[in-house]
């Protein structure tokens, strides 16, 4: 934690990565609305929350004030974008949509770079935290692929197109199989909530639907090892 205000402005100067700002409700003053301008220059979410929840995690002098430091590094999108086209490396992503499992996006972090993704794109909001238990899931993985994160991902697909990226999602009815997508052209996959899967705007904005086969008529996969099969099905793609 970095407790304080004076901390965090230097914290955010210095450019550490953070995960979530937490202020106490109607705190105000000079150095905070410097904290708010911040957290907005390097997207950073800032929660409001009451002076009982900043008492609970600290008995020391907070100010209504403490961050949570990351245990990640955030990238840009377009700075990643432009990196792989400098390499000449053919873009896959993962995107992920409302999982909030930190067993599940470590999981899948540790498939997405097995099988040669460059990045995952999370929201700043609604996903769950990279914390020590999900860098555990991920075996460290989430250490050596870019995490990049975004205060909106439809944003996020608007600029994927513009750069030639296609977006895919999942639909359990849709008719074309996930071998049947040209995985070896750059793309993203959205993944998300196991209950109410994809988001509809965002789904809406996806070039294409897809399935995976399943032998039986059980519900379906769970979300990470999903992600680990289309994963698997883009790397050979890729090597064939």
């Amino acid at each position: 934690m970095i407790i304080g205000r004076q901390p965090l402005v230097e914290a955010l100067q210095s450019g550490r990565a953070i995960d979530k700002i937490l202020v106490q409700k109607n705190a105000n003053g000079e150095v905070l609305s410097q904290i708010r301008t911040l957290s907005k220059e390097y997207d950073i979410p800032m929660q409001m929350v009451p002076s009982e929840k900043l008492n609970y995690m600290t008995r020391a002098n907070h100010q209504g004030v403490i961050a949570l430091a990351a245990l990640v590094e955030y990238h840009d999108l377009e700075s990643v974008l432009e990196e792989l086209e400098e390499k000449g490396d053919v873009p896959l992503f993962i995107m992920l949509d409302g999982i909030t499992d930190v067993r599940n996006i470590g999981a899948i972090a540790r498939s997405a770079f097995c099988c040669g993704a460059q990045a995952i794109i999370i929201p700043d909001k609604g996903v769950g935290a990279l914390n020590e238990e999900a860098m555990k899931s991920s075996a460290g993985a989430l250490e050596h692929i870019h995490i990049i994160r975004v205060n909106s991902l439809i944003k996020a697909v608007d600029t994927l197109h513009e750069k030639g990226i296609a977006v895919y999602t999942s639909e359990m009815k849709a008719a074309k199989k996930i071998y049947e997508l040209p995985l070896k052209e750059p793309c993203c996959v959205i993944m998300g909530n196991e209950e109410r899967g994809v988001q509809p705007y965002l789904a809406k904005a996806a070039d294409e639907y897809f399935s995976i086969p399943m032998a039986t008529t059980f519900d379906s996969f769970n979300v990470s090892v999903a992600a680990g099969i289309i994963l698997y099905e883009t790397m050979k793609q890729r090597l064939i």
